[in-house]
């Protein structure tokens, strides 16, 4: 066992150091020209429809048949999106970019909802039922229905099942692993073999399994995380304005520039900040279009602002949260430590011993729920190319191999191989999202005037015969 995990390490490694430079050059001008060729087209959607995103959010905890509600397909979102990212990517940004960072995590973030938007939006226009009266689609439906380009959903599948699937559940087992090895001194074996045991008795109960989970365990343990933060924000207020300067002024230190092609026109801070930011809120990235599309929802556009609210809890208010604890401590500047490693020693120096029990304990959640998250995302894609029981059966056995792998190999590794396949998605998704960018200017069209007009908006597909001529089934809409 241990000869074939090294070998594949090593093929990773070649993967990594062969794409990884070129796919994020790309990447970055990508996601922030899609950004902002959404937030200006919808007339900044992220800002005049964020009040109205709370409320979606909050009415949509009801849905008749098996359908997820519009709250669980959102807190499934967020169960993928909130994790090791929040915790261990923002100090690993800010270890090696500086507070800077943080700044363009923010845009990143504010930028991206737009797209989170769009790619929501289209997931619920184009999701159909599977055999058991289900909600499925995403990214891969709306490229095959509405590009009429069957090839390239399963191209952007495969993508999403390596990204998801694979690399980023071995992240978190990864993160797992790190933390409670620091707080309480666990082998990595014995918990690597425990991740899989519970992660398989989840899997094999099924999506609606997932999203019932994730409804319950993801807002309390968002709760005690952002107490926390807050805890360690009043004990240290007059400092804060210190860091939001830090943060602010060396977000344009260009003296430290990063690789690749495009190296001279973005520094370290900001190539760190919008990769951590983009593994962290997932905008535009194609997968919380997965999770939207399951939504029993009555328009697309309102399940489009709930995922878009995804984004806003996630880095805004998540990862600052991180950043604060971490910035007002004395260790973020040590090349030692990153990760969740320096998170723990940072809430250490700030409230004790206690601090890192604290972040192992919620690192297990968050990274557990991360894991059934993303397989959630992934089981939607393996059964877009092929739903038959033996071969997703494989592709289970297979994800509970990277959740073991990820528990007992390197962090860096891990971390590098799932930023070369998230960019990989990322550029297929942004490229669909902006050439399907009429169909969501007609969408939104339709949701502000049922809202002007008083009323709780629904969508009637039949007003929309171009939007039944570029694919969306009238069917699942009657």
């Amino acid at each position: 066992m241990d000869s074939i995990i090294i070998g594949f390490e090593n093929l990773l490694q070649w993967l990594v150091k062969t794409f990884d430079g070129p796919l994020w050059d790309a990447t970055v001008i990508a996601l922030l020209g899609v950004g902002m060729f959404f937030t200006i087209t919808t007339g900044f959607v992220q800002l005049r429809l964020l009040p109205r995103s709370f409320r979606e959010m909050w009415s949509g905890r009801a849905a008749g048949g098996d359908s997820l509600t519009p709250f669980q397909a959102f807190t499934t979102g967020l169960a993928s999106r909130v994790g090791v990212g929040n915790i261990g990517g923002v100090a690993t940004a800010i270890a090696l970019g500086g507070p800077g960072a943080v700044f363009w995590m923010w845009v990143t973030a504010f930028i991206g909802m737009s797209s989170a938007f769009a790619e929501s939006t289209l997931a619920q226009a184009y999701k159909a039922r599977d055999e058991n009266g289900m909600f499925r689609g995403g990214p891969a439906y709306y490229m095959s229905k509405g590009l009429r380009a069957p090839w390239l959903g399963v191209i952007f599948a495969i993508t999403l099942i390596f990204s998801f699937g694979f690399a980023f559940n071995a992240v978190q087992s990864n993160s797992i692993v790190e933390a409670t090895r620091n707080a309480w001194g666990w082998n990595a074996e014995i918990v690597g073999i425990a991740l899989v045991v519970i992660t398989a008795g989840i899997i094999f109960g099924g999506v609606k399994r997932i999203g019932q989970i994730s409804a319950k365990v993801v807002p309390l343990m968002a709760l005690f995380y952002l107490l926390m933060a807050v805890i360690i924000l009043g004990m240290n207020i007059e400092k804060v304005p210190t860091v939001l300067s830090a943060i602010v002024n060396s977000a344009f230190d260009f003296s430290a520039m990063a690789g690749g092609i495009f190296g001279s026109l973005f520094s370290q801070a900001m190539l760190l900040g919008i990769k951590r930011g983009l593994f962290s809120n997932e905008a535009g990235m194609g997968s919380a279009p997965n999770s939207a599309a399951t939504a029993d929802a009555k328009h697309p556009a309102s399940q489009g602002l709930i995922q878009m609210l995804g984004v806003f809890v996630d880095t805004i208010i998540v990862c600052t949260c991180t950043a604060v604890v971490v910035l007002l401590s004395n260790d973020y500047g040590s090349e030692a430590l990153r990760g969740v490693s320096l998170t723990q020693k940072a809430l250490q120096f700030h409230v004790g011993e206690f601090g890192i029990h604290f972040l192992a304990f919620m690192l297990l959640l968050f990274c557990y729920t991360s894991i059934i998250g993303n397989y959630a995302y992934a089981e939607n894609n393996i059964r877009y190319i092929r739903n038959k029981p033996g071969f997703i059966l494989v592709f289970r056995l297979v994800v509970l191999f990277f959740v073991y792998f990820g528990a007992v190999r390197d962090g860096g590794i891990v971390w590098a191989f799932a930023d070369t396949v998230m960019a990989s998605m990322a550029l297929i998704n942004l490229v669909t999202i902006v050439l399907l960018a009429p169909i969501v200017w007609l969408i939104l069209k339709d949701y502000k005037e049922q809202i002007k007009a008083g009323q709780f908006p629904v969508f009637k597909v039949q007003n929309h015969p171009k939007l039944i001529q570029r694919g969306v089934d009238p069917e699942i809409w009657k």
